[in-house]
């Protein structure tokens, strides 16, 4: 009896989220696919922007200072990123809504653009908060439990009703399992994309309340990761780029300087300097008007930080450490809510034909 519940909930459940938003939950599934490649699609969109004639020589000042020239009044820069990949790439430099893409070998400006207001920007806020910011980023997360929910009463559904008898799973798995494409189509796409779906719905849940997530493991709330690229910087900081990362290498020893932070204004201005050593990375704090320097084992790069459950859901969500394999299947299922949504609409309104027309002529004019 309880089952015999258990399938008309899970339908209604399964039928209204289908229907009243998949014009929502559709671009989110699709714009996911496309952030899975999101860096080799920029590299064939922006192809100067990666034409890097070799890997970084120069001192870090080199850099701000070309993206400083190349901003002119526009913009300040507010944060240096060097490569760190094998294969290198460009050296960016950030200052309010603008970005640099530099030559790392000759401090050449490749591109100056501003990455928000390009497709690629515009599509990491369509997927990450709906254009609504913090908000947003809050409804996105319910948005995931819900297409989580989904994907559950979508395989209560599927699940053939006697399932322990011979060959009924085989049968539930077979493409004519129902009379039409429609159906079929929507039954197999659901079933072979369910798992992948539901784990990237729970995760993009996951990342988008981070609060909870460190809640149930534990985790400490992150301190302030100093200056943002948009944030105010000082016109004209005492020290020099290359003195504050001199002072956090002396600090360090000897490593690989990541990026550099220029100081914002304040009580006690400083710069946020991460160094790649023998023994891992250290963010250095150097104090402007001072020069001291203070170390400390920098997070984790990528969010979620020094939290190991939330690094391990964005890892499952964005695929980017998981290998070819997964990211092509998630690549896959972020298609499958436009494919599912689509689909399940057409067997609804078949399903709504049939009844309407069962009705009395008599009775549909009383209706109106």
């Amino acid at each position: 009896m309880a089952r015999l519940r258990l399938r008309p909930l899970s339908r209604t459940f399964h039928l209204w989220i289908g229907v009243a938003l998949v014009l929502v939950l559709a671009p989110l599934g699709v714009t996911g696919s496309w952030l899975v490649y999101d860096d080799q699609i920029d590299a064939w969109m922006h192809p100067q922007r990666h034409a890097a004639s070799g890997p970084a020589t120069l001192g870090p000042g080199a850099y701000v200072e070309a993206a400083r020239q190349a901003f002119g009044d526009r913009a300040q820069p507010a944060q240096l990123r060097l490569p760190q990949a094998p294969q290198g790439g460009p050296v960016t430099v950030q200052g309010g809504s603008l970005t640099a893409w530099l030559d790392p070998a000759s401090a050449r400006v490749l591109d100056v653009g501003a990455p928000r207001q390009e497709l690629r920007g515009m599509i990491h806020q369509l997927h990450g908060n709906l254009f609504l910011a913090q908000p947003g980023r809050k409804l996105v997360g319910w948005l995931g439990l819900v297409m989580l929910v989904s994907c559950i009463t979508g395989l209560i559904l599927w699940w053939p009703r006697n399932a322990f008898a011979k060959g009924a799973l085989a049968r539930g798995l077979a493409w004519r399992r129902s009379p039409t494409a429609w159906s079929n189509l929507h039954h197999m796409a659901g079933f072979w994309i369910c798992v992948p779906l539901a784990a990237l719905s729970f995760t993009g849940a996951a990342i988008a309340f981070p609060e909870v997530v460190r809640m149930v493991s534990g985790a400490s709330t992150p301190g302030a990761q100093g200056p943002r690229p948009g944030d105010a910087v000082l016109a004209a900081p005492r020290l020099t780029v290359d003195a504050a990362v001199a002072a956090a290498l002396a600090e360090t020893g000897p490593g690989r300087v990541q990026q550099v932070a220029l100081p914002g204004p304040g009580k006690r201005p400083s710069w946020r300097i991460q160094v790649r050593g023998e023994t891992g990375s250290m963010q250095v704090r150097v104090d402007d008007r001072t020069g001291r320097a203070a170390a400390r084992p920098a997070p984790p790069p990528g969010p979620g930080g020094g939290d190991p459950v939330l690094r391990l859901m964005r890892q499952v969500h964005d695929g980017g450490e998981m290998g070819p394999v997964w990211r092509a299947i998630i690549a896959v299922a972020g298609l499958a809510p436009a494919l599912l949504g689509v689909t399940g609409t057409v067997l609804w309104l078949k399903r709504r034909r049939p009844a309407r027309a069962a009705i009395p002529a008599g009775a549909e004019a009383e209706r109106a």
